[in-house]
């Protein structure tokens, strides 16, 4: 999915990874979403794949949607971020030094969001999906190993991640044209991001991070919500159109051939007539 804070590569890299969209805090509570089984498909938040179906047991319960709770946790939300948004050929030399470089360098810049160290950063929230380590994901090995973190003994896997981020605009990204300058910019916040595990895809994780980002967004006082999507990435449009997303402007061709990127969309969505 078109991602507005793009992850910040190493230099030099020893590899080149193909980019799929190249682009400390109280304890909050958790919502659950009760999502018994999981059939991997193409993704409405990020690239579209094909794979076998990966199931959860039903015994298994909720989906926890929340803020992170722990730095362990976000570790494991960027390593799940670049896992979505960059690939490896199998026999790139360097690639998994590369990909821990880039992670590493994300994760800090994520901490310096959060923590309001960046400027026009006004608040920042890491909202991820999570569920627990289970026999019946140990078919997705690299998943597991990647985006696993430990919560009060239990070993969860991140299998969903965004970013709320309320500030004026976003670095290398269409700004919104909402609130007017006779308003206060300060009630504006974009999401950025945006992905879910390609094992796990298409069974309404998305909508739920995306619901919860609106949720928090109200608490914060937010009246203009918008997100970045690819043009050409019509699973995450359709996702952003049920969540009450609408059109509002789209990059010119010449700026996302000089970012080297598929053109952006920019959508808009209006908290004062979202229901409460």
């Amino acid at each position: 999915m078109a991602t507005a804070s793009r992850l910040m590569l190493p230099s030099p890299p020893p590899a080149t990874p193909s980019c799929r969209y190249p682009t400390l805090l109280t304890v909050p509570r958790s919502c659950r979403l009760a999502i018994p089984t999981f059939r991997c498909r193409a993704t409405a938040a990020a690239a579209v794949d094909a794979a076998a179906p990966l199931l959860l047991e039903e015994r298994a319960g909720a989906v926890a949607v929340r803020e992170f709770v722990t730095l362990d946790e976000l570790r494991a939300a960027v390593r799940l971020r670049v896992r979505t948004f960059y690939e490896y050929s199998r026999d790139t030399v360097g690639a998994e030094d590369h990909r821990k470089g880039l992670a590493e360098r994300e994760y800090e810049a994520l901490q310096n969001r959060i923590s309001g160290n960046m400027i026009n950063f006004q608040r920042v929230a890491c909202i991820n999906g999570t569920v627990p380590l289970l026999p019946s994901l140990m078919s997705a090995e690299e998943l597991c190993s990647a985006c696993k973190f430990v919560e009060d003994g239990e070993e969860r896997i991140v299998v969903g991640s965004l970013d709320l981020n309320q500030c004026l605009w976003l670095p290398d990204e269409l700004t919104g044209k909402r609130p007017g300058v006779n308003e206060s910019s300060h009630t504006r916040a974009y999401l950025s991001n945006v992905c879910v595990a390609k094992e796990l895809q298409r069974n309404g994780l998305g909508y739920a991070l995306v619901d919860k980002s609106k949720k928090l967004a109200r608490e914060w006082g937010i009246t203009d919500l918008y997100v970045h999507v690819a043009i050409n990435n019509e699973a995450a449009q359709k996702l952003y159109m049920k969540s009450g997303f609408v059109y509002e402007s789209e990059e010119p061709a010449q700026q996302a051939r000089h970012l080297g990127r598929p053109r952006r969309l920019l959508l808009w969505l209006d908290m004062k007539n979202e229901p409460l």
